[in-house]
Formats: structure tokens, C-alpha cells, sequence
């Protein structure tokens, strides 16, 4: 299965051309059991991303469009009255797919935002007072565009939590996007993108990622890491016991993609810019911004040994 692995990544890197890493940290995202917030233009790959992983994975795929109108009953599902019966009968949501592309998820208000909770934390709905579970796995890929532009409603601190990961894809090399201009489109791609695993081989692997082995030493290296966030004036907040739990995790997940069955200190420096640049904040920064040069600070602050 690991051998089918390193065949889903080349798969996917054939259709997002020039963007190995982000499709790595994305597989490591879903073999953690967590959640994926992708933050960037529009037009830069992210619906593609979140399509090929779903081919590639065989998992089933659902499109949210997020709008300024969304309701949660969009999301989640409604019960509507059948006259034949006499009873209200309930009729599932997309979010009953294995893999939800939450599209643009800061164009919707936060009612509409915080309907995603429960299912992203939970693993299962509650509509009309009853709990109703998701399938498993179940992965979420959030998309948003920068909160300068018109028409957003930033995440709340809550919601960003509950992702495990956030990337931005950026623009392609010069080479990958002349590769882009002249080869196939990215629709004729993704058709010819094959599943290369199915629900029940995703989930074994799912199931080895916490056998990975983390000694002693390892976990107090993120010890280190989460503690100096803590304590330093840098932050305004230190890093919480769930994002210390998902940097452990996401380690793991990526040593498994490296074909090992332990983890190095050089795998949690490759994951922790996605897993805490969305979870700090600096503390001269009330905007927000500057995650991501923290993350490389704490790196830099922080001795793996």
C-alpha cells in the first residue's frame, strides 16, 4: 500500500503540474485524519487539487459552493414532509461524501461557516434533532481567497482549529506552467486520473499512522516547539494541546509517505510551517497576518536537539 501511495502522489503531480510538496502535505493532511484549508487566488489549482485527490483516493466527491445565501440546511441536509407516508423524510446534504470541497468558505456568514463544526470535529450531523454519521474517512478541503478581497468573512479562530493543515499553492515555475500551456488542460487530466486505492485501503493506511514510532526525544522536541510559543512576547497566543496533538500526527503521517516506521526531527520541521502558521498570530499584529514567518521563526528559534 505504501508502494500505491507514491503512485497517488505522481498521479496528482501530473495534473497539478510544479507542486510535488503541497500535494505531499495534502496525502499527509488525510492519512492524519484531518482537515485541509487551502488559501489563495483564484484560478491557482485549487479545485483541482481537491478533484484529483478524490479520483486518486476513490473516494466519493461533493462541491460546496460557498455564497453569501448558503444556509446550513444547504450543507447538512433538510427533512421535507412526503404526503404518501405522512412523515417527514430526511434528504442528505453533500456533506455525506467522503470528500468535501468547502469552496471559497469565507464568502458565506459564519452561520453557514459554523454548520462545517460538528461534522469536521465530530464526524457526524445533528438536524432535526438527530445525530446522523458521516462516512469514514471523511476529509474536508476548505478554500478561501485572501480576506483583503471584497466579500469575505474571515474564520473565526474556532474554525481555523479545526483544520490540521493550511497551504497556499502559489504560481507555478516558469517550466511547470509552459508544461501547463502545452500540454493538456487540467480537465483532461483530471479524466485521466485512475483510483489507485479504495475507502478500505485508505483506512488501513489511516490505522498505521499512529503505530508510526515517536520516541521520547521526539516528543519533547514538540514539547520545545509548543512551549516557546507559549512563552515568548513574540505570539499572542500560544500553541493549543490540539495543535501539538496534530503536529505529532501530521509527523507521523508524513514519515509514512517517507516509507519509514519512525519519526525524524526533519519531519516535523517538514510539516509544522502547515500545521501552526494558521494557528499564530503575532503579538504587534492585530490583522492577523505573519503566520507563516512565524512558523519559520519558531524553527530557527527552537534546537531539534
Amino acid at each position: 500500500m505504501k508502494d500505491a501511495l507514491s503512485a497517488a502522489q505522481d498521479a496528482i503531480d501530473k495534473v497539478l503540474l510544479g507542486k510535488s510538496r503541497a500535494v505531499k502535505l495534502a496525502l499527509t493532511c488525510i492519512l492524519a485524519k484531518g482537515h485541509l484549508l487551502i488559501e489563495d487566488l483564484p484560478g491557482m489549482g485549487k479545485t483541482t487539487l481537491s478533484q484529483a485527490l478524490a479520483s486518486v483516493l476513490g473516494m466519493s466527491y461533493q462541491r460546496i459552493q460557498f455564497t453569501s445565501d448558503l444556509l446550513p440546511g444547504d450543507i447538512l441536509g433538510t427533512s421535507v414532509f412526503d404526503r404518501n407516508s405522512g412523515q417527514f423524510v430526511f434528504h442528505p446534504g453533500p456533506i455525506f461524501a467522503e470528500l468535501i470541497l468547502a469552496d471559497e468558505i469565507n464568502r458565506a456568514t459564519p452561520k453557514s461557516q459554523s454548520a462545517l463544526l460538528e461534522a469536521m470535529e465530530e464526524g457526524q450531523v445533528t438536524v432535526d434533532g438527530a445525530t446522523r454519521p458521516l462516512a469514514d474517512p471523511f476529509f474536508v478541503i476548505a478554500t478561501q481567497n485572501p480576506v483583503s478581497q471584497g466579500g469575505t468573512f474571515a474564520l473565526p479562530e474556532s474554525q481555523l482549529d479545526r483544520f490540521l493543515m493550511r497551504l497556499s499553492l502559489g504560481y507555478p515555475s516558469e517550466q511547470a506552467e509552459r508544461s501547463l500551456l502545452l500540454g493538456d488542460d487540467r480537465r483532461a487530466r483530471l479524466d485521466k486520473v485512475e483510483a489507485l486505492l479504495n475507502r478500505e485501503e485508505l483506512s488501513r493506511l489511516q490505522a498505521l499512522v499512529p503505530q508510526i514510532n515517536a520516541s521520547e526525544a521526539l516528543v519533547d522536541y514538540i514539547l520545545r516547539l509548543v512551549n516557546h510559543t507559549r512563552n515568548s512576547d513574540v505570539c499572542a497566543w500560544g500553541l493549543s494541546p490540539r495543535a501539538s496533538l496534530g503536529l505529532l500526527a501530521a509527523a507521523r503521517a508524513w514519515a509514512l509517505l517517507e516509507k519509514r516506521s519512525y519519526v525524524i526531527p526533519e519531519d516535523v520541521q517538514a510539516v509544522l510551517p502547515a500545521v501552526v502558521s494558521h494557528r499564530l498570530r503575532a503579538a504587534n499584529d492585530p490583522a492577523g497576518h505573519g503566520g507563516e514567518s512565524l512558523a519559520l521563526w519558531l524553527l530557527n528559534e527552537v534546537p531539534a536537539v
